[in-house]
């Protein structure tokens, strides 16, 4: 046969199936492309680490006033029976009511760098206020009302910038505020109880309000010149660098749903008819209760029998170990690329905490203990990343769906304000047994969205195979991590 015999069509199959190298530019503008995208990366993690000092910041505010309790606050507030629990658990409802509406605004103003601060220099007045102010019960709801916005704000901003295998990292980096300010909001704390008792005619729990609440408005206004925006409307950016920033997240499958993009009322209504978001708020609920011993660890720690001081500086040891074992667990899940094991991991370990301190009163084991619940952090941040992987490419969903089970959680936190009861100190066995339920339901819950998670990446599977002669076909095809 001649050539001139070969029909058109063959020899297209034929010169198809060879494969052309790659030419020596495009290799070099691919790793121009990877250079800059760590810069950027780089940069942006720079930009984003303000938010440890916030959120840090955020739970010693938060929490002060378990340290504060040590020092007389409940004495001289003449707080009796459930009513330091009511101070507590009141926080939690202004921080409920605010967290869905407060992310809607933000998806619809587009300009985090201006709202959370401006939420933090509120907050921070409100903490200096607490000082002045005898109704703690009036000041701790609007506490919380202020302070609401913060972490879905903060965790929403994070999901928009950074790729599915990244997010569990900087979502732990973002939340290691919870672990640092317990560390280092007691070291604190001991040293202005210690030192500032009656100082201008003021109790020492009195100063504890005034210096952190002062501290927090002054990080506000740095906070306004650092925190960046969104990729595309983010100032500081080279135009280069904007480009890469939005076409870095559509190929890793966040584009897959912003074809049209939807309201924050669309989006709310997106969240509240997907049952993925229930099932993480179910999940959550429980999770909170079950941490709800971090409210009282200054309490818990007091069980050992040493002074104020003594107590504020042994809870600082084991939330410096929390923060160093949740860095590794996320970085291990997000190089894994999994969730529920090593969220069950984790809540088994906190598990074993509680069942030690059920089981003896020796003051080695109790504090051992301690170690072993503060671990409970690693898994938490890693369920946070969970979360925003889930709805990621869905922008307006996701603000509502991250706000919505922050927010109903709470409910967690407001019942977990009532576990640690005085009479059933200072054992308080029932209360580590309520938190071991607790966990146990969070776990079986995650187990149930683990399996559905699996089985939806099977469908897609399924249906891409299906679609293999279609002409238009995903630049990426989207999993749900597990």
């Amino acid at each position: 046969m001649s050539i001139h015999d070969v029909k058109t069509g063959d020899t297209t199959s034929a010169i198809g199936d060879f494969e052309v190298p790659p030419t020596g530019s495009s290799i070099h503008t691919a790793c121009a492309r990877d250079d800059l995208e760590r810069k950027l990366v780089r940069k942006l993690d720079w930009r984003m680490s303000i938010i440890i000092v916030i959120y840090t910041l955020n739970y010693i505010d938060r929490t002060n006033i378990s340290n504060a309790r040590l020092q007389g606050f409940e004495q001289d507030l003449h707080l009796v029976g459930q009513q330091y629990a009511t101070v507590l658990s009141i926080l939690f409802v202004g921080y409920t009511i605010m967290q869905v509406p407060a992310n809607m605004f933000l998806f619809w103003l587009g300009r985090p760098s201006i709202f959370l601060p401006s939420c933090m220099l509120v907050w921070g007045a409100i903490s200096v206020l607490t000082g002045f102010f005898t109704g703690a019960v009036l000041a701790r709801f609007f506490l919380g009302f202020a302070e609401g916005p913060f972490y879905p704000g903060s965790l929403f901003l994070v999901s928009r910038w950074y790729k599915q295998d990244e997010l569990a990292l900087r979502v732990t980096v973002v939340s290691c505020g919870i672990p640092i300010s317990n560390a280092f909001g007691s070291l604190i704390a001991s040293g202005i109880l210690e030192g500032m008792q009656g100082k201008l005619g003021h109790a020492a729990w009195r100063w504890l309000f005034y210096i952190e609440g002062g501290i927090t408005m002054f990080v506000a206004i740095c906070a306004l010149f650092i925190l960046p925006d969104f990729p595309h409307n983010t100032r500081w950016l080279t135009p280069e660098e904007r480009e890469l920033a939005v076409s870095r997240l559509a190929k890793d499958g966040h584009g897959r749903a912003e074809t049209k993009e939807r309201t924050s009322t669309q989006g709310l209504w997106d969240a509240l008819s997907d049952w993925k978001v229930w099932g993480f708020v179910a999940a959550y609920i429980a999770q909170l209760l079950g941490q709800s011993f971090f409210a009282y660890f200054p309490t818990l720690s007091a069980t050992m029998g040493y002074n104020t001081t003594i107590t504020l500086l042994l809870c600082a040891p084991p939330w410096v170990l929390s923060t160093l074992g949740s860095f590794a667990l996320s970085r291990y899940s997000d190089k894994k690329k999994k969730r529920f094991i090593y969220i069950a991991a984790s809540n088994a370990v906190t598990v074993l905490g509680f069942v030690i301190s059920i089981c003896t009163m020796n003051t080695a084991a109790r504090y051992l203990s301690l170690f072993l619940m503060a671990q409970v952090n690693a898994g938490y941040m890693v369920f946070w990343g969970w979360v925003n992987n889930t709805f990621t490419g869905e922008p307006a969903k996701r603000a509502v769906a991250v706000a919505l089970v922050n927010a109903l959680a709470q409910a967690g936190n407001i019942s977990g304000s009532y576990v640690w009861q005085t009479q059933w100190g200072p054992t308080y066995r029932y209360s580590y047994a309520v938190c071991i339920a607790a966990i146990g339901v969070s776990t079986a819950i995650c187990g149930g969205i683990h399996i559905h998670l699996k089985h939806l990446n099977e469908q897609i599977a399924r249906k891409e195979r299906e679609d293999n002669e279609s002409i238009e076909r995903p630049m990426t095809s989207f999993r749900y991590l597990v």
